[in-house]
């Protein structure tokens, strides 16, 4: 029987989702974090519940040949990274496994998936920079948090950020030094600066400091400071005096710089300001949307919908190609900027907007389209919890010829495709699966995308096309 703080050596069996290492013990399944395939360990239980326990690697006695020396001297201490000890090509068929195995174990298919699409980079791809500012014992603190606590461990560079991290984290401490900043304690609410968040295209920099109140000193002093540096560059100030784990308050205060800059992706050229949304790796973001394009396959006589479609620059690249495309996000900042991104780029009579909720636009306009126009794809791009049932049922029942689902979270993504595929069905508000169906879609491409290398973190892109012969899986 596995015990809490019992010691063992055993061989790791099997890698899980989020990256960490399994080991089988009488009856028991153990998770080890920073532990991989083949590896002989020594370990301690830290937690065990009914037969799952989880533990932590006291040594490595036999190495796997695909394990690395890790770049950053933090690895295992601060929370953003849990591969960085394994091969780069290695995470690479990690990911791609972890996208079967959801399939396989979800959805009861078993497509071929794709070799995962590597990045170029696989650090310093980040060009948006989350930093909590904390209190810790009468010192300000920046750095990144320990995982799974809001312990801050303080740092001076990030490895999967590029340069111009370290060179901003320096500028703060140099500022906090000089005008005696506190950093935010979470126990009593009190502090002068919470978080530095950054965002970075084309050598264009907008920076907020999150602070507990609108007047702080030396921001002019940090402006000058970073205007030195970066040249463009925006400061913010946000007021956030609220106890709760969102990072922005609702004030915005400009101390200097531009509002907004101008980039571009392919053909598109877009503003983004201090809100905007933006992919955190821009180089896979272009590999991506161009693949997107490409299964979607738009033309002159068909007509696409975005579904949760954000600041709309999927759908202006759909809408280059289609006869129109359609584009649904909930958030009405977000439709502001599409329909700015629009304008910008001539696309007006070919981009339509729309503000609402998926689950209350998609069930009316699907048929309305498929009506008119004859030829309907669907582009999904949803958030982590997936799409609602009705929404893919009104795809199904509304006649959409082709479905392109882009996914941040393969588990939601293969329970999606089962539903969609009539593998799973809902029964009395639970997903399960069907014994006997009739396929719906063809599943004709899956593949993963690795947005962010040295995470457990995968993008996919799939595409299911309406059901004429018999399944592809």
């Amino acid at each position: 029987m596995i015990k809490k703080n019992d010691e063992k050596i055993s061989f790791i069996t099997a890698v899980g989702a989020n990256g960490e290492g399994i080991v089988k013990e009488e009856g028991c399944v153990i998770f080890l974090p920073f532990a991989f395939l083949g590896e002989k360990v020594r370990y301690k239980v830290l937690k065990v519940k009914k037969n799952i326990a989880f533990g932590k690697v006291l040594e490595v006695l036999v190495p796997a040949e695909e394990r690395v020396k890790p770049v950053c001297p933090l690895f295992q201490k601060c929370g953003g990274c849990q591969l960085q000890h394994i091969k780069y090509t290695e995470q690479l068929k990690m990911k791609r496994k972890t996208v079967a195995d959801c399939f396989h174990k979800i959805a009861g298919i078993d497509p071929e998936v794709q070799p995962t699409v590597r990045a170029d980079n696989p650090y310093a791809y980040r060009n948006k920079l989350q930093i909590p500012v904390a209190d810790r014992d009468g010192e300000t603190v920046i750095g990144f948090y320990a995982e799974n606590t809001h312990r801050v461990i303080r740092t001076d560079k990030c490895p999967i950020h590029p340069d111009w991290a370290e060179k901003i984290i320096a500028v703060f401490n140099e500022y906090i030094k000089e005008f005696h900043i506190k950093g935010y304690r979470e126990d009593t609410n009190e502090g002068d600066l919470r978080h530095i968040v950054v965002r970075a295209v084309n050598e264009q920099f907008i920076v907020t400091m999150v602070c507990l109140k609108e007047n702080i000193a030396g921001t002019d002093f940090l402006y000058d400071r970073l205007k030195d540096l970066f040249g463009k560059v925006t400061l913010y100030l946000n007021v956030n005096d609220a106890r709760t784990n969102v990072i922005f308050g609702k004030t915005f205060r400009l101390i200097g710089g531009e509002s907004t800059y101008v980039a571009s992706m392919g053909k598109i050229r877009y503003e983004f300001g201090v809100q905007s949304f933006l992919q955190v790796n821009a180089e896979m973001s272009e590999k991506m949307y161009k693949k997107v394009v490409e299964l979607a396959a738009p033309d002159e006589d068909s007509v696409v919908i975005d579904a949760f479609s954000g600041a709309g620059l999927m759908t202006a690249m759909l809408a280059q190609k289609a006869k129109k495309a359609y584009g649904v996000e909930i958030v009405p900042e977000a439709v502001k900027c599409a329909d700015s991104l629009a304008r910008f780029n001539n696309l007006s009579d070919k981009m339509e907007n729309i503000c609402g909720k998926c689950e209350d636009v998609l069930p009316a306009l699907i048929p309305t389209l498929k009506r008119e126009f004859g030829k309907v794809t669907l582009v999904f791009d949803p958030p982590r919890k997936g799409v609602e049932a009705n929404v893919l049922s009104a795809a199904s029942e509304a006649g959409v010829d082709k479905i392109v689902y882009v996914s941040c979270n393969p588990a939601t993504l293969a329970r999606d495709v089962g539903l969609l595929v009539g593998s799973l069905k809902e029964v009395d508000g639970a997903i399960v699966k069907s014994e006997n169906f009739t396929p719906l879609f063809t599943l004709q491409y899956v593949r993963p995308f690795d947005f962010f290398p040295q995470t457990r973190h995968v993008e996919s892109v799939v595409l299911l096309e309406r059901q004429t012969a018999g399944m592809n899986t």
